[in-house]
C-alpha cells in the first residue's frame, strides 16, 4: 500500500481544534459525494468515510481547496465536472479535497456601465477572499479552476501572499497548479442576418454615407464575439443617426447578433484579450500543468490527472511554492507575454502578483526585462482570417504543437535568452520539460500558423512611455501593423480633451464631431499649416491658397491631421480605473477618425485602436498628474519607437519649431484644477465607498494595496541561470 502523502508543518488546526474535525468531515463527504453523482458510471467506486476524512485531518494529509468561478460568467459554467473530477483524483491520492468559489466579472458584460469601475478592485477583492478563506479552513494548496478577466491573477496573487506569510510564520509553503477553462468557440453570423447587414450597407452607400457602409463591411470580417458586437453598436447608432436604419431595426440586429454570439458549452473567449494572455502568463509563470493549457473543452479524468498527481509531487517543496514559482519564471513570463502580443492590463496585473508574491517590483521592471533582448513577434494571431486562440486550442488538442512550450522553444531558437533552469509546477526545469522535442516546434503546423518560427516583426509586446507630462504609461504596439505605426510615429497631435468616458463616447458616436471642430476653429490656423508641413512635408505645397476650411478638410482627407482623445478621470482612485474599450471601439467603428485619433488616459486599455491605445498614465488625474491640465488644442508630439510622448510648447510650434513645453502647467493651469476635480469627486460617489479603489498604489506598482506593497522587500535580482539553447 502506498504511504499516504504528509504536510510537514508542526501546525495543524485540525489536531488541536476539535470544531473543524467535527464541522468539515460532512463538506468533504458532500463534495465527494456530488462528484459520484455528476461523473456517474465514470466515478470510481467511493471509498470515504467520516471517520477515514476524520483521519486524514488529524494526520494533516493534504488538505487542497479545489478554488472555482462563478457560473454566471462564460468561463466557468461547466466548472461542475472539473470540480467533481479533480476531488476524485485528490482523495485518490491521498489528500482532502475541499471546494470553494470566487465571484469573476465579466468584463465584457461590464464593459460601457458601471460595473467597469469595480472590475480592477475585484481582483484585489478575490485575493483577499481567497486568503480568508484559505486561512480560515487552514488549506495547504490548490487546485485552481482558472477562469477570464482578473480572476487568474488574482487568485494567484492570494496564493502567492499567503504562502510568504506562512512561510514567516514558519509552516508549510503553500503549493497551486492552475487550470485554465477551455477556449470558447467564436460565434458565427447567420446567413440571412448576413444578407440584411449587407443592405444596410448598400442603403448607407446610396445615401451618401460610405463611411457606415465601409465600418459595417469590416465590422462583419470578425468572428462574432462580444467585443465585435460593440463594433456593430457604434456603427449601426451611426446609421440610425443617419437615417439609414431605424432604432427599432436596430434593437432586432442588436438581438440577433448577440443570441449568435457565444457557445452554450461557454470558456474562455477566443479573441487575445485579457483571458488568454493570463494563459499565457500563469503558463510561462511555470503554474499550469501542459495537459491542462489549450483546450476545446472541459479537461477529461485522462487529462486531469497527471496535473494533480504532479500537484502532489511538489507539496513540501519550497523551492515549488507558488511565490517562488512566481519569482523564479517572471523573466520568461514576461517574455511569453511579449512574443504573442498580449492584453496591455497584463503590464499591471504582473506587478501586482510579483509585490503580492513579496518581490520589490515595478513597471519599470518589466522594462528592463524587455530591454535585455529584443523579444520578437511570434503571434500570427488574427480574428479576421480564422487564426483565433479556439484555433490555436485546436491545433495543440490534435497534437501539431504544444502552447506554451512551442512559443518558448521558438524563442530560444530566435536566440532570446529564457531561464530553462526554472521550476515549474511539473516539479521539473523547463529545461527537463523540453528535453521532449516531439511536436515541439511550431513548425509541426502547415496551415494557419499561429505560433511562429520566423518572426512577423524584431519587436513585439507592451512598451513603456515616459513624458514630459506623466511619469509612466504603456501602449501595445504589438497591436499596431507596421504602416500604422508609421502613420502615428513621430507626428504632431492636436489634444481633444473629455474629463471622463462617458463625454467621450457621445462625442465619439457623433458623425460631426469632425465637422464641429472644423466650424469652431479649436485649432490654430497656424498650428494646422505647421502640423502639415512637420506630418507630411512633401505635400505641404497644397496647402497654399487654402483658408481655414480647406485646410481643415484636406488635412482630414490626407490623413494629415492627429488628434490625442485626452480621457481623464479614469485612474484608479477617481474611478476604479475602466477599460477605455468602448470609446476606443467607437474610433474603430468610425473609418474617418479610426486614420487621425490615439488614446491616451489614465484608466486601462485591454486591446487596441487602429492609431496607439495608451493608458494607465501615472500619475493619474485626480492626484494632479499632468493629464489634468490639459485642454483642447494642445499640442503632442507622439513618438513610439522613441517610446516618448511630449508635450510641445505652442509659441515655438507657432514658429515652426518642435520645442518641449518647459512651463508648469500646475500653476499656469491652476483655474482648471479645483473644477475638474470638484468633477470628479462627485462623479466617484456613483462608486459604493465599501469598493473604491482607495489605499492603493499607482499602476506603475501594480494598483496593489499600500500595506501589500510596503511588506513587498525581497529584491528582485536577475538569475545568472539564462540559456539560449537546450
Amino acid at each position: 500500500m502506498n504511504k499516504k502523502p504528509i504536510i510537514e508543518n508542526p501546525i495543524n488546526p485540525y489536531r488541536d481544534n476539535v470544531q473543524g474535525k467535527a464541522n468539515e468531515p460532512i463538506t468533504v463527504a458532500g463534495l465527494l459525494d456530488r462528484a459520484k453523482l455528476v461523473l456517474g458510471d465514470k466515478a470510481p467506486k467511493g471509498d470515504w468515510t467520516l471517520e477515514e476524512i476524520y483521519n486524514r485531518l488529524e494526520a494533516n494529509a493534504p488538505r487542497i481547496a479545489i478554488i472555482g468561478g462563478s457560473a454566471d460568467h462564460p468561463a466557468h459554467i461547466l466548472d461542475i465536472q472539473t470540480v467533481a473530477r479533480a476531488a476524485i483524483k485528490i482523495w485518490g491520492e491521498g489528500g482532502v479535497p475541499f471546494y470553494f468559489s470566487t465571484p469573476v466579472l465579466c468584463d465584457g458584460t461590464a464593459q460601457n456601465n458601471m460595473g467597469m469601475s469595480y472590475s480592477l478592485q475585484s481582483r484585489n477583492a478575490i485575493a483577499e477572499m481567497v486568503i480568508n478563506q484559505m486561512e480560515a479552513h487552514s488549506y495547504h494548496g490548490a487546485f485552481v479552476i482558472q477562469g477570464c478577466d482578473k480572476q487568474p491573477l488574482a487568485v494567484l496573487s492570494g496564493l502567492a501572499l499567503l504562502d510568504r506569510v506562512r512561510r514567516h510564520r514558519g509552516e508549510a509553503p503553500v503549493f497551486a497548479t492552475f487550470a485554465p477553462s477551455h477556449v470558447l468557440k467564436g460565434g458565427e453570423i447567420p446567413k440571412d442576418l448576413q444578407l440584411e447587414l449587407h443592405l444596410v450597407a448598400n442603403k448607407a452607400i446610396e445615401m451618401g454615407h460610405k463611411n457606415i457602409a465601409d465600418d459595417l463591411f469590416d465590422a462583419l470580417s470578425y468572428i462574432l464575439q462580444c467585443s465585435s458586437n460593440t463594433q456593430f453598436q457604434g456603427v449601426l447608432e451611426r446609421a440610425v443617426y443617419a437615417g439609414v436604419i431605424s432604432h427599432e431595426q436596430h434593437k432586432n440586429f442588436e438581438k440577433l447578433l448577440a443570441i449568435n454570439t457565444c457557445d452554450a458549452a461557454g470558456g474562455i473567449c477566443a479573441f487575445h484579450g485579457t483571458g488568454n494572455s493570463s494563459r499565457d502568463v500563469m503558463t510561462g509563470l511555470g503554474l499550469v500543468h501542459p495537459n491542462l493549457e489549450l483546450l476545446t473543452e472541459p479537461p477529461t479524468q485522462e487529462q486531469l490527472n497527471p496535473a494533480i498527481e504532479s500537484l502532489f509531487s511538489i507539496i513540501n517543496r519550497e523551492d515549488c511554492s507558488v511565490a517562488e514559482l512566481v519569482g523564479a519564471n517572471i523573466a520568461n513570463a514576461v517574455r511569453i507575454h511579449s512574443a504573442s502580443g498580449g492584453s496591455s492590463n497584463l503590464m499591471m496585473h504582473i506587478v501586482g502578483a510579483m509585490i503580492y508574491a513579496g518581490y520589490e517590483f515595478n513597471l519599470f521592471d518589466i522594462e528592463k526585462i524587455q530591454k535585455e533582448y529584443p523579444i520578437p513577434d511570434l503571434f500570427n494571431y488574427s480574428l479576421t482570417e480564422g487564426r483565433d486562440i479556439f484555433v490555436l486550442a485546436q491545433q495543440c488538442c490534435s497534437g501539431l504543437i504544444r502552447g506554451t512550450e512551442t512559443l518558448f522553444y521558438e524563442l530560444m531558437r530566435n536566440g532570446v535568452p529564457m531561464d530553462v533552469e526554472a521550476l515549474t509546477v511539473t516539479g521539473e526545469t523547463w529545461r527537463e520539460r523540453l528535453s521532449n522535442s516531439e511536436n515541439l516546434s511550431a513548425d509541426g503546423v502547415k496551415d494557419n500558423q499561429i505560433i511562429l518560427s520566423k518572426p512577423q516583426r524584431k519587436f513585439s509586446g507592451v512598451d513603456v512611455l515616459r513624458s514630459n507630462f506623466f511619469e509612466s504609461a504603456v501602449v501595445k504596439i504589438s497591436g499596431m501593423s507596421t504602416r500604422q505605426l508609421d502613420q502615428f510615429d513621430e507626428k504632431v497631435s492636436f489634444v481633444l480633451y473629455f474629463e471622463n468616458e462617458q463625454t467621450a463616447n457621445e462625442q465619439l458616436l457623433n458623425e460631426s464631431l469632425l465637422d464641429e471642430l472644423r466650424e469652431r476653429k479649436g485649432f490654430k490656423e497656424q498650428h494646422l499649416l505647421n502640423m502639415w508641413k512637420f506630418n507630411q512635408p512633401e505635400t505641404f505645397h497644397e496647402s497654399k491658397q487654402l483658408n481655414y476650411d480647406g485646410l481643415f478638410k484636406r488635412m482630414v482627407e490626407r490623413k494629415i491631421l492627429k488628434l490625442s482623445i485626452i480621457i481623464a478621470g479614469q485612474g484608479p482612485e477617481a474611478f476604479g480605473m475602466p477599460e477605455m474599450f468602448t470609446p476606443m471601439q467607437h474610433i474603430n467603428a468610425n473609418r474617418e477618425i479610426q486614420q487621425l485619433a490615439t488614446l491616451i488616459s489614465d484608466g486601462r486599455y485591454s486591446g487596441v485602436s487602429y492609431g496607439a491605445a495608451i493608458g494607465h498614465v501615472t500619475p493619474e488625474a485626480y492626484h494632479k498628474g499632468g493629464i489634468l491640465y490639459l485642454q483642447e488644442g494642445d499640442l503632442l508630439h507622439l513618438r513610439f519607437r522613441a517610446k516618448r510622448i511630449e508635450l510641445l510648447d505652442p509659441n515655438e510650434f507657432d514658429r515652426g519649431n518642435i520645442e518641449l513645453y518647459k512651463g508648469d502647467l500646475r500653476i499656469e493651469r491652476n483655474h482648471l484644477e479645483a473644477q475638474r476635480i470638484n468633477l470628479m469627486r462627485a462623479r466617484q460617489r456613483m462608486i459604493a465607498p465599501s469598493n473604491r479603489l482607495i489605499g492603493c498604489a499607482d499602476a506603475a506598482w501594480g494598483v496593489v494595496p499600500l500595506a501589500v506593497k510596503g511588506d513587498a522587500e525581497i529584491p528582485y535580482i536577475r538569475s545568472n541561470k539564462i540559456f539560449v539553447n537546450l
